[in-house]
């Protein structure tokens, strides 16, 4: 293994700051011995690496399929096909049975529906193709798969392939950072286990704004750290690029990581104090122009002629951003949520908070199987570059990527507000990274004895915990738990005398303690991609994975739901768990009903009831998703977390002369519109947002839309309750006046207002 010496000159790179060592590299690491398993890494200079001779310098130019083949010259032979052998099996394992999903989260679905059909649409992030309301977060997530879908056409796979290629796209980013320095071994363990981490092949199949921010802060992370290694600006440019795209696919949660990469590359960037100063100025700005030309538009944009900011309670985007996607998820406070969470190591709405969250039953089995590793290997990391330069690049890969986790995992330990399993997803880079990173260093350090405890502790602490994760689903192969923990022990105790071994024997104990370390998440990772996941809060991995509840459950059983009602994740039995929450069981073949009766990821035929209204649950999809599934069967009105069932007469009802309409329907709660939307493919007006409660249509101003003839239908149900939340809320208000005054239209268990046809009474 080699260090980056500390340069004080070069292309880009300024005098040194005072105080600085004098410019070397410490001789413990350049001595060091070479990886056995393979050829050498290469050596890598201040300078980015390039080819020694150019093509036509006494040697012919290569084919192209031979160069990417063969990969670069200074890699050993057998890098570059594995790497490439990676990302085939990456696309392969994503893109096994994806249409499973049909359209995943349906209120995302319909905004990229609305996309697909609307310019308008598109670039605000609409709800509907009408442009009445968007999104709660920026577009930016949106727009492949609206452009998918122009292309394409609307389908699960039209949606959900450009998320798949983002999950390749941050594997082959993750490889390519820690090729540079660690050698392509490290890259490859590094992209395997991001790419096998459960809650990562469970994001990377789905259309929520994850995907898309787990790739632009792998970007920023590699260009901070291709920054470090020669000083020179246009790398902190487009770092600051990536992070600002990233705020327009999730607002703030894009900037978690910018405090340890700002204070690292302030006092490790190989160039004058002042310079670097000026990079990161240069970096904040790229980022405020990537980030804020959107948000300058819209909030310029006369109110009156775009779209209503879901989410917000004042129609801005401003407001949206730093009060319910910002503080109020650091605190709990969010004016127009589902209520908050608890802090300071309570059990809030959103579950248990404390340093010790992403080990627990809500979130262990998503994202932890390595997460006791990469500790132990980053603080390894830091341990043996102690005595390095300044400038030395090992100890900033370290920091860079150790720091993004530690930032990351200390804020979603410790925030009060909405929180979801899959948030974690944010973390599986970083994990993957500090993993490789340290392995590799240590295994080329396993001559001192240090170093191999080490490495046998973190195999141990692997094998342990993958054995306490499995544990938690016993029913789901439990023979696998015993597999892990005593292959886990048995490669560990290997690499102790891994100096004493021959090196088959070596290389066979490093294989072990690798493969047990990864079965676990492997094995969760299989039965992600094997079953379909569909509504607002899906979590990956075997029935009982995960057990957080929503608000009102306290943290408690998976299917603890919402208020009143139980929540089915996953696909469970019925009889099992159907009184949960106050769902009735329906048969073993799949969850039950709760508020309102919801199979999240269950693809068979669920009879179950909703606690708080009824409706039948039958699996599936909403709006031509695999089954007759969805929510609320035959075509019952939908609830918060997922949409409606639309049976075909409701269908035929709503696409009747719609085009006479600026809105076929209207609905509260976007998940109820969405279904409806995407199963017509015309506008339907989402009321009050995502949980009914955003103040917007008011009532006046439904009123004018009723009288102007721009709306034929209301939907009945949907949102908080089916009310739209609290009785004074403007949802509620509208609800209670078409009751009063508009004809009822039922068709299967379904019942909708004909705004056209006011009652004689009214």
């Amino acid at each position: 293994m080699t260090t980056q010496p500390d340069t004080s000159t070069g292309n880009g790179t300024g005098t040194s700051g005072a105080g600085d060592p004098s410019p070397g590299t410490d001789a413990r690491f350049t001595t060091s011995p070479a990886p056995s398993w393979g050829p050498p890494a290469p050596t890598l200079p201040s300078e980015p690496v390039r080819p020694a001779a150019a093509p036509g310098a006494g040697e012919p130019a290569r084919p192209f399929l031979h160069r990417a083949w063969r990969g670069r010259p200074e890699d050993p032979r057998w890098a570059r096909p594995a790497f490439l052998a990676l990302l085939l099996a990456t696309t392969v394992l994503y893109l096994y049975g994806l249409s499973a999903s049909g359209y995943a989260n349906s209120f995302y679905s319909a905004a990229v529906q609305a996309g697909s059909q609307s310019w308008k649409a598109f670039f605000f992030g609409s709800l509907d193709s009408a442009n009445a309301i968007t999104v709660d977060k920026p577009p930016a997530s949106l727009w492949p798969m609206a452009l998918s879908v122009r292309i394409f056409g609307l389908s699960s796979w039209a949606i959900l392939v450009p998320e798949v290629l983002m999950g390749v796209a941050t594997v082959g980013v993750l490889y390519a950072a820690l090729r540079r320095r660690f050698g392509p071994a490290a890259g490859l363990i590094a992209g395997a286990v991001l790419a096998l981490t459960p809650v990562a092949a469970l994001m990377f199949r789905f259309n929520n704004p994850d995907a898309m921010l787990a790739l632009l802060m792998t970007v920023t992370v590699y260009c901070v750290i291709r920054g470090l290694e020669d000083g020179r600006t246009k790398w902190l440019v487009w770092a600051g690029v990536a992070v600002g795209f990233a705020f327009l696919a999730k607002t703030l949660q894009a900037f978690l990581i910018l405090p340890p990469l700002a204070v690292l590359y302030a006092v490790c960037a190989p160039v004058s104090l002042r310079k670097r100063f000026a990079q990161i100025g240069l970096s904040a700005g790229a980022m405020v122009v990537a980030g804020g030309w959107w948000v300058a538009i819209v909030e310029l944009w006369p109110a009156s002629s775009r779209p209503y900011i879901g989410g917000s309670q004042n129609n801005s985007f401003l407001e949206l951003t730093f009060g319910y996607n910002g503080l109020g998820r650091i605190n709990g406070d969010e004016t127009g949520s589902v209520g908050g969470g608890g802090g300071g190591g309570g059990t809030g709405q959103w579950g248990e908070t404390g340093w010790n969250r992403m080990f627990n039953s809500e979130i262990g089995s998503q994202i932890s199987w390595l997460l006791p590793a990469a500790l132990i290997l980053l603080v390894a990391g830091l341990v043996l570059t102690r005595k390095a330069n300044r400038t030395d690049l090992t100890r900033g890969s370290f920091l860079a990527w150790g720091g993004a986790l530690l930032m990351t995992a200390l804020v979603f330990s410790y925030m009060a507000g909405i929180f979801h399993q899959y948030y974690t997803v944010a973390l599986a880079p970083y994990i993957a990274a500090v993993v490789g990173m340290g392995a590799t260093v240590l295994w080329e350090e396993r001559g001192k004895v240090w170093a191999s405890l080490t490495l046998a502790g973190a195999a141990t602490a692997s094998a342990a915990w993958g054995y306490v994760l499995l544990d938690r689903t016993s029913d789901y192969l439990p023979w696998l738990k015993w597999l892990v923990l005593v292959g886990g022990l048995t490669g560990a105790l290997g690499l102790i005398f891994v100096t004493r071994l021959g090196r088959r024997l070596a290389l066979a104990a490093a294989a072990l303690s690798f493969a047990a370390a990864i079965a676990g998440p492997t094995a969760y990772t299989l039965s992600t991609v094997n079953t379909g996941h569909s509504g607002s809060i899906v979590t990956a991995g075997p029935s009982g994975a995960s057990t957080m509840g929503g608000p009102g459950g306290g943290g408690g059983g998976m299917r603890g739901g919402f208020p009143g009602g139980g929540q089915n994740q996953q696909n469970g039995d019925g009889a099992q768990n159907g009184q949960q929450g106050g769902g009735t069981g329906g048969p073993p073949t799949g969850g039950t009903g709760g508020f309102p009766g919801q199979n999240q990821q269950g693809n068979g035929n669920t009879q179950g009831n909703g606690g708080t209204r009824g409706g039948n649950q039958q699996g599936g999809m909403p709006g031509g998703g695999p089954g007759e599934g969805g929510m609320g069967g035959g075509g019952g009105a939908g609830g918060l977390l997922n949409g409606a069932n639309v049976g075909s007469a409701a269908k035929a009802l709503l696409s009747k002369n719609a085009g006479d309409y600026t809105w076929a329907a209207a609905a509260i709660g976007s998940q109820n519109s969405a279904s409806y939307q995407l199963a017509t493919g015309k506008p339907v007006m989402a009321i009050g947002g995502f949980n009914g409660t955003d103040p917007s249509p008011t009532l006046a101003q439904f009123k004018k839309y009723v009288t102007d003839g721009k709306i034929h239908y209301f939907i009945s149900g949907g949102g908080m309750g089916g009310g739209g939340g609290a009785s004074s809320s403007a949802s509620s208000r509208i609800s209670s006046w078409v009751t009063a005054n508009f004809k009822k239209v039922t068709v299967g268990s379904a019942t909708f207002y004909d705004l056209t046809q006011p009652t004689s009474s009214s």
